[in-house]
């Protein structure tokens, strides 16, 4: 079950990963500059994490999925074959943040149940990267203050 969603989440970190890189480099628009350095700071943060997820599933006797199919079969998150405006760059991957948040807590939980504090703990710093992505998505689509 744990080594399963592993899986999973890397498959789906990956696909977050490429989509945040493929957004950095088609941003455009007015606030072009900032965004192509927020999806650059996601996209660098998903990177890194694909590796360490990875080992985990290894260290459980596993081996980590790694192609392009096998990703595409396990990941939660859609591709992207266009290129959205700017706007919808932003809500597509506010909606993919929480997809990954949800999967997340999933992971976290049966790592827990599996006594894999070790997992566990990654998970929790997963869910800090996750949840500063969602406020700061919610942010930049903010048009105004309650």
């Amino acid at each position: 079950m744990l080594a399963d969603l592993l899986k999973t989440y890397l498959a789906s970190t990956f696909a977050y990963y490429l989509k945040a890189h493929m957004f950095h480099w088609n941003v455009e628009g007015p606030r072009f500059h900032s965004l192509h350095e927020f999806f650059s700071e996601i996209y660098e943060d998903a990177f890194d994490a694909n590796d360490a997820i990875a080992e985990y599933i290894r260290t459980l006797e596993e081996y980590a999925p790694g192609s392009f199919e096998r990703f595409q079969e396990l990941s939660q998150i859609p591709g992207q074959t266009k290129v959205p405006r700017a706007q919808l760059m932003l809500e597509e991957l506010l909606a993919d943040t929480q997809t990954m948040k949800d999967l997340v807590m999933q992971v976290f939980e049966a790592a827990q149940a599996e006594g894999r504090e070790d997992i566990a703990n990654f998970m929790a710093e997963r869910q800090d990267s996750h949840g500063k992505y969602m406020w700061q998505l919610k942010s930049f689509l903010k048009d105004a203050r309650a």
